[in-house]
C-alpha cells in the first residue's frame, strides 16, 4: 500500500526561501547536493503497487509542512599536553562572548530558536493538545498529517519537506518527510548552544562514586566540532561508516555527534563484544575508521579496549585509521594507522559547518542478533528517528524543562541511543553518562547517584532490578530519594515482584512507573502506560497503551486481526511511524522477511501480546517463546511471571521442549536468592503457584536450579540458549557474539547431565 501526502503551497515562499539561503550563507553551511537516500542505495528501486488492504481504510489525503520556519594517556610526549591545551582552550571560552553569538547575525534555519520559544522541551505542542484519547485518534486517522506538523513544529530544518509520508509495508518501504533537509547535530546541540551555551547538557557518573563531571552544551558542540573537523581532515566524509568502541563518556556522545555533523553514519559495538564480534560488524558495514579509548573502566576493572580493536582491525581491510581517546594513564602500544584524538582535535578549531542532510539519509546502524546466521545491521534514518526518540522521552517520562534525565544504558544499545544521547539532547535536557555498575561498589550505587545528582526521571533493566532486590531494602532507603518523579523499566517484561520493589521501595508508592516496550526495530518506546488521560491508572507490570500513531493489532495463527478485548496472538503494528527501521544494512530482503512476510501489511515485531479486557496491551513474550501444551497456546513470560513471585527465586526462564504425549511441554531454570533455600521444596511451591495462577497444564514438568543464566551483554536472557541445551542441539548455538560470558553455558550444561541422570526420561 502507497500513501503519499500532496503538500500545500505557502504564500510568500519565495520570499522565505530567499531568506533561508542568505542565512545559510551567513552559517557557511556546505552546500552540497542530497545524499542518496537509502532507497536509491540498497532498498528497493521500484515504485509500490498502489492498492487497499481488505478491512483497513485509507486515511484522510495528507497534508505535509511548506512552512519555512579521564586522564592522560603517556603514550607519546605530546599527548598529555595536547589534551591540556583542549581543556585550556574549553576553559578559556568560560565568560566571553561565545563564537557562535558573533558569527550568526539571526536565530539559525530561520525560525526561533531555544530562548526564542521554540525548543522542543519548551514547546506547546498544539498538535498534542486534548485528551490521551482524542490525540490517538488523529494520529491512527491521519498518520501523515500529524507528524508532519510535529515534525515542522519540533524540528529545525534546512528546508521543509514537500512530502509527509509513502509506505508499503508489503516491500518494507517507509519514508518520511521526504524533501526535507537538517542535520541532526545542530538539533541537538547548537540552538541550545546558541541561547543557554551554560546549561549541563552531559553528567558523566564515571566509575569511581562522586567523581562526576559535567559538560554543558557550549562545551559539547566545541568538542563535536573539533572532533568533526579531525574526521574531515583524516578523509571521512558523508556516506562514510564509522565504528564506536568505547567506554560511556562524553566523548562517546561528541563522537556520534561528529558523525552526525559531518554526514558519516556511525555504528556504536558495545564495548564489551569480543575482537571477533567487532571485526564482523566492521567489515559488514566496510567501516573506515574506528573511534575507540585506549582503555575502560568499569566496576572497579580495566577492561582493554585498545587491544581488542588492535585484534579486531586485522582483519578488517576497510578501516583507514584508528582514533584513540585516552581514559587511564597507562601505556598503549599504536600503530601506523593509529591517531591520538585529543592531541589532533587540540590541532583543530571549535566550529564546523554541518551538512545538510536528506531527511531519509542514514544517520546510525546498529547491530543486534538473530537466532541464527550474522547479526543484522539495523539501519535508522536523520529526522524520523530523531523526532521520534524526543517525542517519546518527553511524553513518556513526563520530561520537564531543568529536569535531570537518568538512563543507565549504555550507549552500545539503542536504549543508550534513544534516550541517553539523542531524545535528551533534542530535548534540550541534562542527561547522565552511568559508566559504572548497580553493585560497585555496593548495591546502592543507583541510590547513591540519584541522592547526589538529584535524578528526576530513573530508567533501568528489570535485570538491574532483580539483581539488586537479592541484597533487601537496606542498600535503597539509606538514600534519599526524593528527587525521583518517574521510574522505568526497559528491555525485557518486568515480573510483579520487581515492578511492586521498584514501585513501593525504590520510588516510596509516589513516582510514576512506566514498564516500556519497544525494540531496536522500532527506534523508541512503542507502548508505555504514559501518555494517558490525566490520573489514569497504571497497572502493574503492564506496557498497557500504544504510543501516538502507534497502532497495534494481535494476529491469530492465520493471519486474521482478532477483535475485542480479552484476546491473545502475535503482536503487529498496522501502519509506519517516524522512528521504525528503514532496512538491514546490504539485505533489504532479509529485512522483509524479519518484519514483513508473516503478516503482509503489517509489521510483525516477534512478541506475543494480550489484550486485556480493560484494552490495555500485555508483553506475553517473543513468538518462538510460546509454548503448545495439548492445544493450549501460553507464553513462557507468563509461566515466568507466576513463579517469579516465589521470595526465593529472583530469576526464572522457561522454554519448550518435545513431549510425546502433549506435544510441548514447559521446562523451567532457576536461580535461587539464597543458596541455602532447598530446591525440592522451592519446585515444590512454584509448580503450586503455576497450578494456581495460570492452570495445572501450565505447570512446568521438569524445574532446573541454576546458578546463573545465559544474558546479553545488556541483560536479556538468552532462552533459545537454554532450548538448545534441552534439545540436545549444543553443536549448533547459532549467534552467541551478544552473550555476556559464554562460561555459564558451561554451568547449565554440566547441571542439566547431572538432572539427567535423575530423570532418565528426559
Amino acid at each position: 500500500m502507497r500513501r503519499r501526502g500532496k503538500g500545500r503551497e505557502r504564500r510568500g515562499e519565495e520570499k522565505e526561501e530567499e531568506k533561508e539561503e542568505a542565512r545559510r550563507g551567513q552559517l557557511g553551511w556546505a552546500n552540497s547536493e542530497p545524499q542518496a537516500s537509502g532507497f536509491e542505495s540498497g532498498f528497493p528501486s521500484s515504485p509500490p503497487r498502489r492498492r487497499r488492504r481488505a478491512g483497513f481504510s485509507a486515511p484522510p489525503p495528507l497534508h505535509t509542512c511548506q512552512t519555512f520556519a579521564g586522564g592522560l594517556m603517556a603514550a607519546t610526549p605530546s599527548a598529555a599536553a595536547a589534551l591540556s591545551r583542549l581543556r585550556s582552550a574549553l576553559s578559556r571560552r568560560r565568560g566571553r562572548l561565545p563564537w557562535w553569538s558573533r558569527s550568526w547575525p539571526g536565530a539559525p534555519w530561520g525560525r526561533p530558536s531555544c530562548g526564542g520559544g521554540r525548543c522542543l522541551s519548551q514547546a506547546s505542542d498544539p498538535f498534542l493538545r486534548g485528551s490521551y484519547g482524542e490525540v490517538s485518534r488523529r494520529a491512527a486517522e491521519a498518520p501523515g498529517a500529524f507528524w508532519g506538523a510535529l515534525a515542522r513544529e519540533a524540528l529545525l530544518w534546512d528546508a521543509a519537506h514537500h512530502t509527509d509520508c509513502e509506505w508499503d509495508l508489503a516491500q518494507g518501504r517507509v519514508r518520511w518527510f521526504l524533501g526535507g533537509r537538517l542535520n541532526v547535530a545542530v538539533n541537538c546541540l547548537d540552538r541550545y548552544a546558541q541561547h543557554s551555551p551554560e546549561r549541563v547538557a552531559l553528567i558523566w557518573e564515571k566509575d569511581e562514586p562522586g567523581t562526576e563531571e559535567r559538560v554543558t552544551y557550549r562545551e559539547l558542540l566545541d568538542m563535536t566540532s573539533r572532533l568533526a573537523n579531525t574526521l574531515k581532515k583524516n578523509g571521512i566524509k558523508k556516506g562514510d561508516r564509522v565504528a564506536i568502541y568505547m567506554p560511556v563518556s562524553p566523548m562517546a556522545v561528541a563522537a556520534m555527534l561528529a558523525c552526525a555533523r559531518i554526514g558519516a553514519v556511525h555504528t556504536v559495538v558495545f564495548a564489551g563484544f569480543s575482537a571477533d564480534s567487532l571485526a564482523g560488524r566492521i567489515n559488514d558495514s566496510e567501516c573506515k575508521a574506528v573511534i575507540t579509548s585506549n582503555q575502560g573502566v568499569r566496576g572497579g576493572r580495566v577492561i582493554e579496549l585498545k587491544k581488542t580493536v588492535d585484534e579486531a582491525v586485522k582483519n578488517c581491510p576497510s578501516v583507514k585509521c584508528v582514533f584513540v581517546t585516552q581514559r587511564t594513564t597507562n601505556k598503549i602500544h599504536m600503530g601506523r594507522r593509529d591517531i591520538l584524538l585529543e592531541e589532533e582535535m587540540a590541532k583543530e578549531v571549535p566550529v564546523c559547518s554541518p551538512e545538510i542532510m536528506d531527511s531519509e539519509d542514514m544517520l546510525f546502524m546498529l547491530y543486534t542478533s538473530g537466532s541464527t546466521g550474522k547479526p543484522k545491521g539495523i539501519v535508522h534514518t536523520q529526522a524520523g528517528y530523531l523526532l521520534y526518540a524526543a517525542l517519546t522521552h518527553k511524553h513518556v517520562f513526563d520530561y520537564k524543562q531543568d529536569d535531570i534525565f537518568g538512563c543507565m544504558a549504555d550507549i552500545g544499545w539503542i536504549t543508550g541511543h534513544s534516550y541517553v544521547v539523542y531524545g535528551p539532547l533534542c530535548n534540550g535536557s541534562t542527561t547522565v553518562l552511568f559508566e559504572s555498575t548497580p553493585v560497585y561498589p555496593n548495591p546502592g550505587r543507583y541510590w547513591e547517584t540519584v541522592q547526589r545528582l538529584k535524578i528526576n526521571q530513573f530508567y533501568c533493566a528489570p535485570t538491574a532490578l532483580r539483581l539488586l532486590l537479592k541484597y533487601g531494602d537496606e542498600f535503597v532507603k539509606k538514600y534519599d530519594r526524593s528527587s525521583l518523579t518517574t521510574l522505568g523499566s526497559v528491555g525485557e517484561p518486568i515480573n510483579h515482584e520487581a515492578w511492586q520493589w521498584f514501585y513501593n521501595v525504590v520510588g516510596e508508592g509516589r513516582c510514576s512507573l512506566v514498564d516500556t516496550w519497544w525494540q531496536t526495530e522500532t527506534g523508541g518506546i512503542c507502548i508505555a502506560p504514559r501518555p494517558s488521560e490525566k490520573g489514569a491508572e497504571i497497572i502493574p507490570a503492564i506496557a498497557m497503551r500504544p504510543f501516538y500513531g502507534i497502532t497495534p493489532v494481535l494476529m491469530d495463527e492465520k493471519g486474521n486481526v482478532l477483535e475485542g478485548n480479552d484476546v491473545s496472538g502475535a503482536l503487529c503494528i498496522a501502519q509506519p511511524w517516524p522512528g521504525i527501521a528503514r532496512t538491514i544494512y546490504g539485505d533489504h530482503q532479509r529485512f522483509v522477511e524479519a518484519y514483513f512476510k508473516a503478516y503482509p501489511g503489517y509489521y510483525f515485531t516477534g512478541d506475543g501480546a494480550y489484550r486485556t479486557k480493560e484494552g490495555y496491551y500485555q508483553i506475553t513474550g517473543r513468538m518462538d517463546d510460546v509454548l503448545n501444551i495439548s492445544g493450549h497456546r501460553l507464553g513462557t513470560a507468563e509461566i515466568e511471571d507466576a513463579m517469579d513471585e516465589h521470595p526465593a527465586v529472583p530469576e526464572t526462564a522457561v522454554i519448550s521442549y518435545p513431549h510425546d504425549i502433549k506435544g510441548e511441554a514447559a521446562f523451567a531454570f532457576i536461580v535461587l536468592k539464597d543458596e541455602k533455600a532447598h530446591p525440592e521444596t522451592v519446585t515444590k511451591e512454584l509448580r503450586e503457584i503455576v497450578a494456581s495462577k495460570i492452570a495445572k497444564y501450565a505447570v512446568p514438568d521438569h524445574v532446573l536450579v541454576v546458578k546463573r543464566l545465559p544474558k546479553t551483554r545488556s541483560g536479556k536472557i538468552m532462552r533459545r540458549l537454554l532450548r538448545k541445551i534441552v534439545t540436545g542441539n549444543v553443536s549448533d548455538m547459532g549467534d552467541i557474539t551478544t552473550l555476556d560470558d559464554s562460561s555459564v553455558i558451561e554451568e547449565i550444561l554440566d547441571a542439566y547431565e547431572k538432572y539427567k541422570i535423575k530423570h532418565p526420561t528426559l
